[in-house]
């Protein structure tokens, strides 16, 4: 379906993080934070090697985390060390990325390198941030998670996310506070082959101490359908944006996003909308937000030239969508994306991705800042 697509008046783009031969990326696997006009971002650093189907990384070095912080509303940033304790490796979420030597998942001991929150989290405090990060996307999948009370300045954990699910769990940052210590999880977990991958929902009523089960999101995918970013609306209901693919993710428009609505806090759940037809090659993850005059937002990278970042809008809760907007198209390599966003209270949207241009062959994390107010 043919779609207008028009960029925005005053969209700012800035960089976040940018170094010669580094390759840094992939914010929407750990989180994008806002208290006014400070923002905290997380994601990885690593160096640029030879060119693989996507990503041209150097496998054989290690990905540093890092987070990066801005106190102006995202037009300048700080990197900073992230110094959450890493289990079995130097490595946070993102064994796939590296050799063998190097992953998390063949080091970690559960029972020594895990502990239960000690106090519990209270999901409702605007100073408290979760950080969830994993070893793979497979069965072996191990997943854990961080909190903060200080604005990522240090971290507890890592505390488990222990549920007896067959197909392990591949845990990206996404939580959806229901109460002081109640809040849904929205994870992954490999389906019945094994493979990535399925969404589901589990709950924690203790503050972190502890999870249960609670449902799938979706009929389990003949591709994947992976990468969730969702929100509680203000009638109570929660929507959950889903990266899908076919079974062939490499086959043009085979990856799209899916909207996904519960109103029964994440017992079940039933598909909206096809928000995005196409994302591009291979896909690219969505970050979900609520502008202050109640429509929604979603960003989303795309793959396919003209490669850049795009978004959309929704006036009826995620029933449909309107004309894809352009916020940028001078990508150079379709390596880009997974971006997450926040909202300021004057409509101000700040969205935060790995990116790439004709400048350098290096992969660099952005921001972008652009008002719907």
């Amino acid at each position: 379906m043919d779609r207008t697509v028009h960029s925005p008046a005053g969209v700012k783009h800035h960089i976040v993080f940018r170094e010669q031969d580094a390759f840094a990326g992939w914010p929407a696997n750990y989180g994008l934070w806002a208290w006014g006009d400070e923002i905290l971002v997380i994601f990885l650093q690593g160096h640029l090697g030879a060119a693989e189907q996507l990503h041209a990384r150097d496998r054989e070095r290690p990905f540093t985390p890092r987070q990066a912080r801005s106190r102006d509303g995202g037009a300048t940033w700080i990197v900073e060390p992230f110094t959450g304790k890493l289990p079995g490796s130097a490595i946070l979420s993102g064994d796939e990325h590296v050799v063998a030597l190097l992953q998390a998942g063949h080091a970690i001991d559960p029972g020594k390198d895990f502990e239960t929150p000690v106090e519990p989290i209270n999901f409702l405090d605007p100073e408290t941030i979760i950080l969830c990060a994993r070893t793979g996307l497979h069965t072996d999948a191990i997943s854990w998670f961080y909190v903060s009370r200080d604005r990522g300045l240090s971290w507890t954990g890592p505390h488990p996310i222990a549920i007896p699910i067959a197909g392990g769990i591949a845990a990206r940052t996404d939580v959806v506070p229901l109460g002081d210590h109640d809040a849904l999880f929205l994870l992954t977990t490999a389906k019945q082959n094994g493979r990535e991958g399925r969404v589901f929902c589990a709950r924690t009523q203790d503050g972190g101490a502890s999870f249960r089960f609670t449902s799938f999101v979706g009929e389990e995918p003949a591709g994947f359908s992976i990468m969730p970013s969702s929100l509680k609306l203000p009638d109570g209901a929660i929507l959950a944006a889903i990266r899908c693919s076919g079974p062939d993710k490499t086959a043009p428009n085979s990856s799209w996003i899916d909207i996904y609505r519960s109103d029964d806090q994440g017992e079940s759940w039933h598909v909206v909308s096809r928000a995005v037809d196409n994302t591009g090659f291979m896909g690219n993850p969505p970050a979900l937000g609520l502008l202050p005059d109640g429509r929604l937002i979603i960003v989303y990278g795309f793959r396919d030239p003209p490669y850049g970042i795009r978004a959309r809008t929704s006036l009826d809760n995620g029933a449909t969508w309107g004309d894809e907007i352009v916020l940028r198209d001078d990508g150079h390599l379709p390596d880009l994306g997974y971006p997450r966003l926040v909202v300021g209270d004057d409509g101000c949207v700040v969205t935060v991705y790995y990116f790439n241009d004709a400048a350098g062959p290096e992969r660099y994390i952005a921001a972008s800042v652009l008002s719907f107010g």
